[in-house]
């Protein structure tokens, strides 16, 4: 299980009105229910039933006990019965775990002919989560709402959608991010308040020279590189004559083992989650340096889980390591792509992505290959090892993170990848896709919102997914889709601007 080591807790809220059979029947069902979630199959995350609060102290204390539990990634609530929301405001205060009310109920359908007053009284979910609701809402607090019979898949998806988000979240909040050197010079969109995005997101950056990045790339030995090449050859498609160790090409698979080496192990020695490059930065020529971007090795560390960023870009790293964490057990893949250049084509205008050398290889659409060329881009102009391959045709969904200044943004945009015509001449991985609801409409809001150029993608997760994230980081989040119009989104920039300004008075 990709998250065997997380659980979600369930509180049932009730009151002691009814008596002591109501207290238990409660409690009965509350354990049926979170039985019957967990064997449909349908969930990531393992719920754990946390018992009946029926008072304010035991709200309290069972929030307080979610929020120093390492495993508890979030709370789920229902209102079984009529549970004065009072009782909740020192609990909900104290909460700083993911929210989830389910409205639910335990019986599907009334039962007609049989149901007297004890049943009524008994079965109160339809005032009990209103009740509820309107306080989390008054205290202004953040939650997910799923409204549906606790057997229904709809209402089952939905939860797992919030379940992936919450351990993403969880994820995050001790991710160490390492910078080797810094940021691009003079580009804006990659930079931004990291202090803030440690307040706002959990993300912790750290810069670390090139200079202590090769003490760990001098005491690589050979035979591990030798070993990771053979591991090379025996995952990837490629010319036989890339095994001839006479030659440059051999030698530069050998220098890009070497690399990725070297970035594992210092990436274990700071229990870092993501890292960023600079083409720049690459270390001394009198030393121990690398010959080029260790571009092969980013794309195998994207595949492991590990957050990535090109130019410095910290927040796309961050965001990346995320996206992976909630992709976990899915299918499709992801990586961090680049908007790299237009096509220009009516109705099927597409742009493509791609980077450098940095495309994950969860998203080819067959076996990647691994192939030698040269990159005539940074402070080192050389031959370099890479991984080359075309996406997967399908729908997809693409995400950034800006600063405004005032404020972090979520961009969201669905977009669809198509099949690309060959590439000779442009031996790197690559996507093409066609922004939603169409080129002209998907990229001008892109550019009016303020978004990146790099951008974290995924074929598995959707817009939900992103809303619950900015929900949990209580962030602005803005999406482009089938029905976006331009003139309704400068609408909604605008309102938005105001919202986050007279928000930050409320909260």
């Amino acid at each position: 299980m990709a998250f065997e080591n997380y659980e979600v807790w369930f509180v049932t809220g009730a009151q002691l009105l009814y008596g002591g059979d109501a207290v238990i029947a409660v409690d009965a069902h509350s354990n049926e229910i979170v039985k019957g979630l967990n064997e449909s199959g349908n969930l990531p995350v393992k719920i754990v039933y946390k018992g009946t609060v029926n008072s304010a102290k035991e709200v309290t204390a069972a929030f307080k006990a979610a929020n120093n539990d390492e495993k508890c990634i979030g709370v789920m609530t229902w209102m079984h019965t009529f549970s004065p929301a009072k009782m909740w405001i020192h609990g909900l205060q104290e909460l700083k775990k993911p929210l989830l009310h389910f409205h639910t109920q335990f019986n599907k359908e009334i039962p007609w002919e049989t149901m007297d007053m004890d049943f009524m009284n008994l079965n109160q979910s339809a005032h009990g989560d209103r009740e509820f609701g309107h306080i989390v809402t008054r205290m202004r607090k953040n939650r997910k709402v799923v409204v549906g019979h606790w057997q229904d898949e709809k209402a089952q998806a939905k939860i797992a959608v919030w379940m992936r988000v919450s351990a993403g979240w969880a994820d995050a909040q001790d991710m160490r991010i390492i910078r080797f050197g810094d940021q691009m010079n003079n580009v804006a969109v990659t930079d931004g308040d990291k202090v803030e995005a440690e307040q706002r997101m959990g993300y912790h950056v750290d810069y670390c020279p090139a200079s202590e990045l090769m003490e760990y790339h001098k005491n690589i030995k050979d035979t591990d590189v030798e070993a990771l090449v053979a591991t090379y050859f025996n995952e990837y498609d490629h010319d036989a004559s890339l095994e001839d160790k006479s030659t440059e090409a051999y030698q530069k698979v050998w220098n890009a083992a070497k690399a990725e080496l070297a970035l594992r192990a210092i990436l274990k020695a700071k229990g870092a989650k993501g890292f960023t490059t600079n083409f720049d930065d690459l270390g001394q020529t009198d030393g121990s340096y690398f010959d080029q971007i260790p571009g092969l090795a980013s794309q195998r560390l994207m595949a492991e889980g590990y957050g990535f960023g090109a130019e410095g870009d910290w927040k796309s790293a961050a965001l990346y390591r995320t996206v992976w964490v909630m992709n976990q057990g899915l299918s499709k893949g992801c990586s961090f792509l680049e908007d790299y250049t237009l096509n220009f084509d009516g109705a099927n205008s597409a742009i493509l992505q791609s980077h450098m050398l940095e495309v994950c290889p969860l998203i080819a659409a067959s076996k990647p290959r691994l192939e030698v060329h040269f990159l005539g881009i940074g402070i080192r102009k050389s031959q370099t090892a890479r991984l080359v391959f075309t996406s997967k045709v399908g729908s997809g969904c693409t995400a950034t993170v800006v600063d405004l200044g005032n404020r972090f943004r979520l961009i969201v945009n669905d977009v669809e990848c198509i099949e690309p015509k060959p590439l000779p001449k442009l031996p790197v991985a690559s996507a093409l896709w066609i922004p939603m609801p169409n080129f002209e409409v998907g990229a001008g809001a892109w550019i009016l919102a303020g978004g990146t150029h790099h951008s974290c993608f995924s074929y598995d997760l959707t817009a939900e997914y992103w809303e619950d994230y900015a929900e949990i980081a209580g962030i602005e989040m803005i999406r482009i889709d089938k029905d976006t119009t331009i003139s309704n989104f400068k609408k909604e920039l605008r309102m938005n601007e105001v919202y986050y300004m007279l928000n930050k008075a409320l909260c």
